[in-house]
């Protein structure tokens, strides 16, 4: 198997989201560029989001898209309207972002017998 082939098959997209999320957030806030922060972001999101296309299909791409870019505007929500501690915010959504993604995305699942 091709290397790309194999991290189309095997490679987590979990960890993509993670990456999207807190590594953007800790690039934006180290440099005090946020559209680096925000390229990071949009680069870990298609790339997931591309994973999630070819394994489980345009619906359900969809609807972890939905929730990565949900998690993003929720992290400024619990940092700005709350008062959240911003890395505290970001790694709340980055868990619960990456765990989600992980279960419906990149878990084995076994196959039902047959008959």
């Amino acid at each position: 198997m091709s290397t790309v082939g194999l991290v189309r098959s095997r490679f987590p997209s979990a960890v993509l989201v993670a990456v999207g999320l807190a590594a953007g957030f800790g690039i934006a806030q180290g440099t005090g560029v946020r559209a680096l922060g925000g390229a990071v972001f949009a680069a870990a999101g298609l790339a997931a989001g591309y994973l999630w296309l070819r394994r489980k299909g345009p619906a359900t791409a969809v609807a972890l898209a939905a929730l990565y870019v949900g998690a993003f505007v929720l992290a400024h929500v619990l940092a700005i309207a709350v008062g959240m501690s911003a890395w505290l915010a970001v790694s709340l959504v980055t868990l619960a972002a990456a765990g989600v993604t992980f279960q419906v995305a990149d878990a084995a699942r076994e196959q039902e017998p047959v008959g």
